[in-house]
């Protein structure tokens, strides 16, 4: 039977007490809650990996958290609920854009607010919206736009030469 060494046994625990400061410091700074206020809704045709938990967004800002998502057994579109911080009151005229945090990031819903005098209350519903556009639509896009713009131009004359005298 071997013996341990007290210095071992307080090493580790040392260390186990370090690692769960570090869990607790990296929970608190990487702001994980959801932000809690009144719920909002959204309709889009793709939400594109949007998930329950990702954030909204004004200017970059945090102002609310994606609470539930459903699709709409009528119309086919995905609704998305939001909780918007109460302190945040956005305007009717209010567009919601499914965006993506970088190449590799998230999604989150970013909110431009409009100009409009009247607000969007609890129960609300923001009618402008854009769909979330994947890296693949964009690409698609542009070899749309190439193919199209070369069929549409006239087709170059050969230069003409002159003849051998």
């Amino acid at each position: 039977m071997t013996r341990r060494n007290p210095i071992e046994t307080v090493l580790g625990a040392v260390v186990l007490v370090i690692a769960a400061m570090f869990l607790v410091f990296a929970y608190s700074a990487s702001d994980l809650r959801a932000v809690t206020g009144y719920d909002v809704t959204a309709a889009f045709l793709k939400v594109g990996g949007l998930e329950r938990g990702s954030d909204v967004r004004i200017s970059g800002i945090n102002v609310g958290t994606v609470t539930a998502q459903n699709l709409d057994p009528k119309t086919f579109e995905a609704r998305v609920t939001m909780s918007i911080s109460a302190d945040v009151t956005l305007p009717t005229d209010t567009t919601a854009a499914i965006v993506s945090d970088g190449l590799l990031g998230g999604k989150y819903i970013n909110l431009i607010p409009g100009q409009a005098t009247d607000r969007i209350g609890a129960g609300g519903a923001i009618t402008r919206t854009r769909d979330f556009q994947s890296l693949e639509d964009l690409v698609g896009e542009i070899i749309f736009l190439a193919t199209n713009s070369g069929a549409s131009a006239p087709a170059p004359s050969a230069p003409t030469l002159p003849a051998p005298q």
